[in-house]
């Protein structure tokens, strides 16, 4: 048996939990935590601008406030490096500061019934958790207790979902009863898939488990959850907002008490941050002199703590994030690239030839004829500095692949169409 990688476990758990989510290229990643937790700060630092307002005090965000954040991408840089166009489009993930829950959310209280539908609405959760202390900030609990706030938090996911279940029972029964013509005191036969994947998601969720860390649902089961509605299906990552200290020195007592709690409800990814850290290197972004200052000295304080080598490097945790959150959401890029303009798009891992056409226009999904294809490994080792695919073509490494392609990430793409030869509908 080969042994799993970290990267591959991360990988696995944000496929397993994209088999319930909707199928398009816009998905978006939600902030969901209690109040002062700092996810308005966050939302801030991940669109790189204050289009949040974060205050402190709870509900400060009753309306959910939405970023467009850009996908940090090496390779979209380098191909802009090299072509150097007027006009340069990144692609983006959409995220959406959702205001914080408190206990007795699932049943209306403080704003919850609002909050919890504006989390219906996104795609996968980034739920962070508190782990700093501060007299200045202050807790809705009035202690800082991560444990307590993730029961918190999960607590009231898992009672919104039970509460849907509850409905989905009541939908399923009467539907059947019509399809049927049943009367109200018959009996119902429902189907074997559907008492299975609902006896399954009944149970994960009087645990406090989320839905979309279990392995064990066959595919008729996946096909009757996802369209439930349920919020504990989305994928989620776990940030933990660490005060600037414990994030330079890489440790806390929190943390421990975090991982095993996380482990216990299903597992997931955990990425620490320090929105305080962040902060302060963002305020320097327009010096990068004082930038790199900042971040040396930072990485003298870890050394002085202990650590060596690369885990002693302390940087921003912004660009992880946002890969991590587009990952969770199965989202990839390809690209297209000339002297007018290199654009990263957006599509689902999975996405075929034709329907990635289709994201840049719909006449080149309904004429698609062929799309000419260089992996972007095969381009960077091959053009010699030029700003063109000759030395690629040269090299027997520009592919043309048809309406069966399944794109790859990183794929630079010219699609041929002609919408005139496309069978009317």
């Amino acid at each position: 048996m080969v042994k799993k990688g970290k990267k591959d476990a991360e990988d696995l758990g944000a496929m397993r939990a994209a088999r319930f989510g909707r199928v398009k290229n816009t998905l978006s990643m939600g902030f969901v935590g209690l109040p002062n937790v700092g996810k308005s700060s966050l939302t801030n630092l991940l669109a790189g601008a204050n289009h949040a307002e974060a205050a402190n005090y709870p509900f400060c965000t009753i309306d959910p406030n939405v970023v467009q954040c850009v996908v940090p991408d090496q390779k979209f840089r380098y191909l802009v490096d090299v072509w150097k166009p007027p006009s340069v489009v990144p692609a983006m993930l959409k995220v959406t500061d959702i205001a914080g829950l408190i206990r007795g959310a699932s049943e209306g209280a403080g704003l919850g019934n609002a909050f919890l539908s504006h989390i219906a609405a996104v795609d996968g959760i980034f739920h962070l958790i508190r782990a700093f202390e501060s007299d200045e900030v202050i807790h809705v609990d009035d202690s800082v207790d991560p444990v307590r706030d993730l029961e918190t938090i999960q607590g009231e996911l898992c009672a919104k979902d039970k509460e849907t279940l509850t409905k989905v029972m009541e939908k399923e029964k009467e539907r059947v009863r019509k399809e049927k013509g049943l009367s109200r005191s018959a009996d119902v036969p429902l189907a074997e898939s559907f008492l299975e994947a609902y006896a399954k998601c009944e149970k994960l969720i009087n645990d406090n488990i989320p839905v979309q860390t279990h392995e064990d649902f066959s595919m008729a089961e996946v096909e009757c959850i996802k369209d439930w509605g349920l919020i504990t299906t989305k994928p989620m990552i776990y940030v933990v907002n660490l005060s600037q200290k414990n994030f330079i020195r890489k440790g806390s007592k929190f943390l421990p008490k975090i991982n095993q709690w996380v482990k216990e409800h299903g597992g997931g990814q955990i990425i620490p941050v320090s929105c305080e850290f962040e902060e302060t290197l963002q305020g320097m972004q327009d010096d990068h002199a004082q930038q790199k200052a900042f971040l040396q000295q930072c990485t003298e304080e870890a050394e002085a703590a202990g650590l060596k080598g690369p885990q002693a490097e302390v940087k921003s945790m912004i660009p992880r994030l946002i890969r991590a959150g587009r990952q969770a959401l199965c989202l990839q890029s390809f690209y297209t690239a000339g002297p007018k303009e290199v654009r990263a798009w957006t599509i689902m891992q999975g996405t075929l030839a034709p329907q990635a056409a289709g994201v840049i226009h719909t006449d080149f999904e309904r004429g698609f004829i062929k799309a000419e294809v260089c992996a972007f490994d095969d381009f960077k080792a091959l053009h010699q500095g030029q700003a063109s695919m000759a030395k690629i073509k040269e090299a027997g490494k520009y592919r043309q692949e048809g309406k069966t392609y399944a794109m790859q990430e990183g794929d630079i793409v010219v699609f041929m169409h002609n919408v005139t030869t496309a069978k009317k509908k």
